[in-house]
């Protein structure tokens, strides 16, 4: 399968992507782009975003870019560093790149942005089973 057939797959089973409202920009062998928009469900008790929606976007991206090789992989170590406050209204995208691919291990980072600013970054390292996407 190719990288957008995979990630579409994917994400026509993934309830919780879809109630972020994430909109899928580009995906390759990789690398995945994703966008979403601040709701005001999504804020804490300060107004801001809870930490656990850049964490969220991030994850998917992380699991597009690294499904999107073919093999059917899940993350198994994971980190974020929250930089910039986000508010309701806020729209913010998650870049994923490969920083290493092996056999058995795959290694990512993610850069959330809004505009040109980062907002936040995420590591992950995923687990690459035998299994292949069809």
């Amino acid at each position: 399968m190719k990288p957008n057939e995979i990630v579409n797959k994917m994400f026509q089973n993934d309830a919780f992507s879809q109630w972020l409202g994430i909109t899928v920009e580009n995906v390759s062998e990789g690398t995945c782009t994703l966008s979403m928009e601040i709701r005001k469900e999504m804020t804490n008790g300060f107004g801001i975003a809870h930490g656990g929606i850049t964490y969220s976007l991030a994850d998917s991206a992380l699991a597009f870019a690294a499904n999107s090789h073919g093999r059917q992989s899940v993350s198994i170590d994971t980190s974020i560093n929250h930089i910039e406050k986000l508010l309701e209204g806020d729209k913010i995208t998650a870049t994923a790149k490969q920083d290493a691919l092996k056999n058995k291990f795959g290694f990512y980072s993610i850069e959330i942005k809004k505009e040109n600013t980062i907002v936040a970054l995420f590591k992950g390292t995923v687990f690459r089973s035998e299994a292949i996407w069809q």
